[in-house]
């Protein structure tokens, strides 16, 4: 797996979107028991703290140290350094796995037969994420120019995944059907410009060119759709799929 996101963790912490209530809902009324859950990639420990408002113990795993060192403590929940397809857990440990905007990282040949061995018969699988940010029909344009012409070749391989909603990963469960939900922010222009900060394709582009595309010349047109002290609404379309592991 990689990690594209321990040189700037901080700003990971700080700008990523998280995942609205309903989801969770959603995903609670699958779960037969509230003994033990896993959060796989956990990052910043977003999904794990809410987990841990429900479940009597929460493990949270991911691949990067610097990552751990930025996540919501909470006493029930226990972060570690480890890899999602080779885990130290007992077997049959988890009524429910979660996995937030990672999954498409993993080595499915690897990570499923890792899953069925930790699960309890009947555990639930949540693997979900978000498709790209949505603001205005002006600002979305900007965002969707960045994210295609000026970062298009800089995104990881895997990122496709994420375009695709994750269809177009291997998912031998039966499949529980996926509500649409969404998490909406009310965001300052530079609370946005930090977000575009965190993605890891900007950060390909950075290292390969010597500067930045949110450059001058970014800011000047994000600046003719954006004013200064405009605060605007931010909505992240949430994806997944779910399925009960038996």
């Amino acid at each position: 797996m990689k990690d594209n996101f321990s040189t700037r963790s901080a700003e990971y912490a700080r700008f990523r979107p998280g995942y609205p209530a309903a989801l969770f809902d959603f995903l609670f009324e699958k779960c037969h028991a509230f003994e033990r859950a896993w959060d796989c990639a956990t990052g910043n420990g977003q999904m794990a703290a809410v987990l841990a408002e429900r479940f009597r113990e929460v493990e949270a795993t991911d691949i990067s140290e610097n990552q751990l060192k930025n996540a919501i403590p909470k006493p029930n929940i226990r972060y570690r350094v480890e890899a999602a397809e080779a885990t130290t857990f007992p077997d049959h440990s988890f009524d429910l796995v979660t996995v937030g905007q990672a999954a498409h990282w993993f080595d499915f040949g690897r990570f499923y037969p890792e899953l069925r061995r930790i699960v309890k018969p009947g555990a639930v699988l949540a693997l979900v994420g978000y498709k790209l940010l949505r603001i205005d029909a002006d600002t979305d344009a900007l965002i969707d120019r960045l994210y295609r012409d000026v970062l298009g070749h800089y995104w990881d391989a895997e990122r496709r995944h994420v375009d695709a909603a994750y269809t177009s990963i291997p998912f031998p469960f039966p499949e529980i059907p996926f509500p649409g939900f969404s998490m909406d922010y009310t965001w300052s222009k530079a609370q946005f410009a930090g977000y575009l900060g965190t993605w890891s394709a900007l950060r390909h582009f950075e290292q390969k060119n010597g500067f930045s595309p949110l450059d001058e010349t970014f800011q000047a047109a994000l600046n003719r759709v954006w004013a200064d002290g405009e605060i605007k609404t931010v909505r992240f379309p949430i994806f997944g799929r779910v399925a009960r592991i038996v």
